[in-house]
């Protein structure tokens, strides 16, 4: 039986079932903010994120299936180097704490141990399910990391880890804003790798720079590992050769977006839920619609089968697209708190809910 773990706005839903026969089962954390979900399939457990907002950000571990929870630590930043200059765009300084976790994966070369993603752009480790964590150094004192700034944020976020399944020290992390950056020896040191991408919101002479490029969402198909997809401010992006350059791609009603899947063994297939860009941020005509590619991007189909095509203005956020292990079913929630699932890769959706609190994150159990 499928489970996904939903988190809103005003808490964490399960959902039970496959396709039309898919159910809200169950809550936890009702009321409070749940923008991020992880299940260790190592040992069983759950793990869910909450943002207090003037309270702070809360990190809770079950090891039954999400009847009882515990309080873990959360990353925390060590105080600032006295004299050291961090400040953003505009001049104002950049506090040293964190404000969110937009992205939690587990580290495969450990027992219980995690990566963690946070804003304002520091990545984390746990080797103790949680009990306490580390921040990767050379990553946060990269001297391009005071460039990095917020997106739609007003600090930068790391929100993207991908874990190479033929070596877990070579782990790749996404920044809105900030690039794409690459460790090959477990977090020792750190590479951009950026090229192709080109960011159309700075001064042409900047618009290459691994810096500038806001990456939405970066995903890895674990089955050809050398195969990376990328929803970029810009468009569409995609790497086959392990990185090294990006090719921008073309799809309509529209390349922009939040979220990517990519299919675990099929690397030429990806699916997409495209918006109207930047000031607008809703989808194209009113109409909610999933596209698809089957050919490494080549062409893409619109999916539209299940899923209202009049005055519907459901918005995707990076973390609300979700396929499971088979490649065949695939999840996502909306702003306005629709849920919808497909077991035939996109070809029919099945509503799950139209009343959920506003969906930050979907994720396959």
């Amino acid at each position: 039986m499928s489970e996904l773990l939903i988190g809103t706005r005003k808490g964490m839903f399960v959902v039970e079932g496959a396709g039309a026969a898919a159910r809200v089962t169950r809550t936890a954390f009702l009321g409070d903010n749940v923008p991020m979900t992880l299940v260790d399939r190592r040992d069983g457990a759950w793990y869910a994120v909450l943002d207090h907002g003037h309270f702070g950000v809360k990190l809770h571990r079950s090891d039954d299936r999400g009847a009882s929870w515990t309080e873990v630590a959360i990353p925390a930043y060590p105080p600032k180097p006295e004299g050291f200059v961090d400040v953003d765009m505009w001049g104002r300084e950049r506090e040293w704490a964190t404000k969110n976790i937009w992205a939690l994966e587990i580290a495969p070369d450990a027992p219980g141990a995690l990566w963690a993603g946070t804003m304002p752009g520091g990545l984390f480790r746990s080797d103790d399910r949680g009990a306490s964590w580390r921040l990767v150094e050379a990553l946060w004192h990269h001297p391009t990391r005071v460039k990095w700034n917020g997106g739609g944020a007003d600090h930068a976020a790391i929100h993207s880890i991908c874990v190479d399944p033929r070596d877990p020290g070579r782990v790749v992390v996404a920044v809105s804003s900030g690039g794409v950056w690459r460790t090959q020896d477990g977090g020792a040191s750190w590479e951009p790798h950026t090229r192709g991408m080109k960011a159309g919101y700075v001064p042409p002479e900047q618009a290459e720079d691994p810096e500038n490029q806001d990456p939405h969402c970066v995903k890895q198909c674990p089955g050809a590992p050398d195969t990376f997809w990328c929803q970029h401010h810009m468009g569409i992006w995609k790497s086959t050769n392990d990185l090294a350059s990006w090719e921008q791609l073309e799809a309509q009603p529209s390349s922009f977006g939040f979220p990517v899947a990519v299919h675990p063994k099929d690397p030429d297939t990806a699916w997409f839920v495209p918006a109207h860009s930047d000031q607008k941020r809703a989808p194209i005509d009113g109409t909610v619609v999933v596209t698809r590619t089957r050919d490494g991007g080549k062409t893409f189909e619109q999916l539209r089968d299940g899923l209202p095509q009049q005055y519907a203005y459901d918005l995707v956020f990076r973390h609300a697209l979700s396929i499971a292990d088979d490649g065949d079913q695939l999840a996502f929630g909306s702003t306005t708190g629709n849920l919808w699932v497909t077991a035939d890769q996109g070809d029919h959706w099945h509503r799950v809910a139209s009343n959920l609190p506003p969906i930050y994150s979907v994720r396959y159990a």
